[in-house]
């Protein structure tokens, strides 16, 4: 791990790093928030997974985190959304290839040589996290925006019990019945049908056991349509599962949008990893 920069703020320090990753095989790149409290202890932490077209920094920069995290005490990791490099298999569209791995492991080719960020996520940069910062492994939750909140909620029911709430910001919710969805399980699985294991509302409707969940998308977001947030709702409400989900009158799909709401989803984890 190489060090990239690391700035005081709010009290603690925002850094950035790169390593090599034995899931991608290629160089990897993420943002660490650490407050204050991590200079004595090991902290919860908050993953934040980001959308199609973003970096790791991105959100570090436009989201208006860390302050809510430095209150509560809270870690926040962010992730880039794609292996990245020459040698790594891109495509022309901005919603296939380098910036947009979807959180899943591909499994044909070009894609399955790199894009391994299921993989990346719950295991390698985990394991990163726990053994080189003073980050509490029994104490995570997770969020994330757009293609990053698909992500959010898929990991999070692929994955029970690791963590403690979910959440995401206008999230795709029904991706194998979106263009935001076939397109890339086509191409990264084989078929629509392989993307079942990573759709959220296919997922809850049969079975998937959720931490508490809260979800935000705005009245007037521009790729509404993609989003199938109805489906989601309706999956939830079958279930009966815990979960909060509001429509945000007059906000669209950017990051003042995510930022006007960060404040919410930073105490509604922290409630979670504190408890």
């Amino acid at each position: 791990m190489e060090t990239v920069a690391v700035n005081t703020c709010f009290g603690g320090t925002q850094g950035v790093y790169t390593h090599e990753s034995s899931a991608t095989g290629t160089p990897m790149t993420f943002g660490l928030f650490l407050p204050l409290e991590a200079k004595d202890a090991p902290v919860p932490i908050l993953w934040y997974l980001s959308g199609l077209t973003c970096t790791h920094e991105n959100a570090m920069t436009k989201a208006g985190a860390q302050a809510w995290a430095a209150e509560q005490g809270i870690a926040l990791v962010f992730p880039d959304t794609s292996p990245r490099g020459d040698g790594v298999a891109d495509d022309d569209a901005f919603d296939l290839g380098q910036g947009a791995g979807f959180y899943l492991d591909a499994t044909q080719s070009p894609w399955s040589t790199h894009f391994k960020m299921e993989s990346y996520i719950l295991n390698d940069l985990t394991d990163l996290l726990t053994n080189e910062f003073a980050i509490d492994p029994e104490r995570q939750a997770i969020t994330g925006h757009s293609m990053g909140g698909h992500g959010a909620l898929t990991l999070a029911a692929k994955s029970p019990g690791r963590f403690r709430s979910v959440s995401a910001f206008a999230p795709i919710c029904n991706p194998t019945a979106s263009d935001w969805g076939q397109k890339q399980f086509n191409a990264y699985l084989g078929s629509t049908e392989a993307g079942n294991a990573h759709d959220a509302t296919y997922l809850i409707k049969n079975g998937a056991n959720m931490p508490p969940i809260l979800i935000d998308t705005g009245t007037d977001d521009q790729f509404g349509d993609l989003l199938k947030t109805e489906n989601l709702a309706a999956a939830l409400a079958i279930r009966r599962m815990e979960a909060t989900l509001r429509l945000q009158k007059g906000y669209d799909h950017s990051y003042f949008f995510v930022s006007t709401f960060m404040e919410d989803h930073i105490a509604f984890h922290a409630e979670m990893l504190w408890s």
